[in-house]
């Protein structure tokens, strides 16, 4: 066999998975066709799920009672940063990192314990991991050929491939004369090219520059939604997630902190480390010093008051986080009912929008995010913002969402 692209034996195991069993309704050489498509996506049964998984490695736990279930056609996103346990939960699924307990389903299926090629996995790499010496159809075409498709379906097939990823007509490039985003589309076609199931996607943008990383966000999302294929994404960048997934699985410590979708996710966070990590929320601590039906008043560690909407009435002298997102946040404030007096500690100005972290005493600041509205507020100049009550989400003393 002609050596892969990549070290190891992770590749050549995804190479192995390309053999996968053709399920109910797909046609030889019509990539998720109708039919195929509608097989895929019946609802009687998640198309992953995860049962109280752990994969540790000796003493060390990277993943501990890990579960989720994954609905068939369905993006979700793996969320958070390096060392949390999302890209050992997508290796395990794809059978390059074996689990120590639990099970994992795909189908209604128990798949841990089966050889990868019955899986019917499809997985892009970070790093490309095309074989730089062949065309772009044998780069394509290759799992089918190691295994012996017919000759007219293997052309079929990367042909329907490559028109899903927009690169029609580029079958005999080699992968030198493609651009990175380029050769990313020509991975996503080698994954999708034998209808797998399941889409795993290891960053896979996270090589490109930023207006191409925006470009390839726009495509997967596209070419997914045209599949109905069941996608799983890891990654570190909270604009991937927000913008891409139906649902975001935020990871800290191999453990979820948060399910739910980008929205949820992002507007109430169940934690401190939610808040913190997906938007960079400012964190106000602070004790109620009063509480009346469904406002209570905070007195901050810098001194001023604040009004908040919280769910439930609060004890006095109760310690408590104020978590406001810097766009929540207002330079206008005289019609809001919090008002903040401080002074600009820097500022970013970014075209439309600027970025201000502003000074509010007792060595605490808080950053506002907003479009400029006729002038830009330099470094030391005083201002005033405002946020309102219900603009805002409480945690308690634990950094748990109040509820």
């Amino acid at each position: 066999m002609t050596p892969g692209p990549s070290s190891g034996t992770g590749f050549q195991k995804v190479l192995d998975n390309m053999t996968a069993p053709k399920l109910p309704g797909q046609q030889s050489g019509a990539l998720f066709s109708s039919a195929g498509s509608s097989a895929v996506l019946e609802k009687s049964s998640p198309a992953v799920e995860f049962r109280n998984i752990e994969i540790a490695y000796g003493k060390f736990v990277a993943v501990r009672d890990f579960s989720l279930s994954i609905q068939k056609g369905s993006f979700v996103t793996l969320l958070g940063p390096s060392g949390c346990g999302k890209t050992t939960i997508l290796r395990s699924i794809a059978g390059l990192v074996d689990i120590s307990g639990g099970q994992i389903m795909i189908d209604g299926r128990r798949v841990d314990d089966v050889p990868i090629y019955k899986r019917n996995i499809g997985l892009v790499f970070q790093s490309y991991a095309l074989f730089p010496h062949k065309s772009v159809f044998d780069n394509v075409a290759f799992g089918l050929k190691y295994h012996n498709v017919p000759k007219s379906d293997i052309e079929r097939k990367v042909g329907k491939a490559l028109e899903m990823v927009r690169l029609p007509g580029s079958e005999k490039k080699l992968p030198s004369q493609l651009s990175g985003g380029q050769q990313q589309r020509i991975a996503l076609a080698r994954a999708i090219v034998f209808e797998p199931q399941v889409l795993l996607l290891d960053e896979p943008l996270s090589a490109l520059d930023a207006n191409m990383r925006e470009e390839m966000r726009v495509e997967i999302k596209k070419i997914q939604k045209e599949t109905g294929i069941t996608a799983i994404f890891v990654t570190h960048d909270q604009e991937e997630a927000l913008s891409m997934s139906d649902r975001i699985v935020v990871m800290n410590a191999g453990a979820m902190e948060q399910i739910g979708a980008p929205e949820e996710v992002y507007e109430m966070p169940a934690t401190a480390f939610v808040a913190d990590f997906l938007g960079k929320a400012n964190m106000l601590a602070g004790t109620v010093s009063k509480s009346d039906g469904p406002t209570a008043t905070v007195t901050l560690a810098a001194g001023q008051t604040v009004k908040v909407v919280s769910p439930k009435p609060l004890s006095p002298g109760a310690p408590v986080t104020v978590v406001v997102r810097p766009e929540k946040l207002s330079l206008e404030s005289g019609a809001m009912a919090n008002r903040l007096t401080g002074r600009v500690a820097s500022t970013s100005y970014l075209g439309g929008s600027a970025t201000y972290e502003i000074d509010i005493g007792g060595k605490r600041t808080v950053r506002v995010n907003t479009q400029i509205n006729g002038r830009v507020v330099r470094e030391g100049g005083a201002i005033n913002i405002g946020f309102d009550p219900a603009g805002c989400v409480l945690l308690d003393e634990k950094g748990i969402r109040i509820s």
